[in-house]
C-alpha cells in the first residue's frame, strides 16, 4: 500500500464513521451496523497492509493525523449516542425483570 492509498483509505473510514454519526443520529440501528462492519473491513485492510511501516512525508503524516483526530471524534459522538441507547435498553429489561418476578409471585400465591 503506498502514500496515496493510506491517505484514501483514512479518508474512506472518515467518510463511513460520518455517515455512522448520521446513522446514529437518525436512530437507525441496522444501517449503523452495516456501516460499522464496513468501518472494520477497512481498518483490518490497514492492518495488514501496514504492516510494513509506510513513513509518511510530513504533509501526508499531518493529513493523516488530522483524518484520525476526525474518525476518533465521530467515534465518542457515536458512542454518547449508543451507550445512552444502551442505558435505556438496560432499564426496560431490569422493568421487565421486576414485572416478571411480581407476575410470578402474584401467580405463586393465587395457585396456593
Amino acid at each position: 500500500m503506498d502514500n496515496t492509498q493510506v491517505i484514501m483509505t483514512y479518508q474512506a473510514i472518515l467518510a463511513i464513521t460520518d455517515k455512522m454519526l448520521i446513522a446514529a443520529n437518525n436512530k437507525e440501528c441496522d444501517q449503523l451496523v452495516a456501516l460499522e462492519q464496513e468501518c472494520r473491513n477497512l481498518v483490518e485492510v490497514l492492518k495488514n497492509e501496514n504492516s510494513e511501516t509506510i513513513i509518511l512525508e510530513k504533509e501526508l503524516r499531518q493529513i493523516k493525523v488530522g483524518l484520525i483526530h476526525q474518525i476518533l471524534d465521530n467515534d465518542a459522538q457515536i458512542k454518547a449516542i449508543t451507550n445512552s441507547w444502551m442505558i435505556r435498553l438496560q432499564d426496560m429489561l431490569h422493568t421487565n425483570d421486576k414485572s416478571r418476578s411480581l407476575q410470578l409471585a402474584y401467580q405463586s400465591t393465587k395457585n396456593t
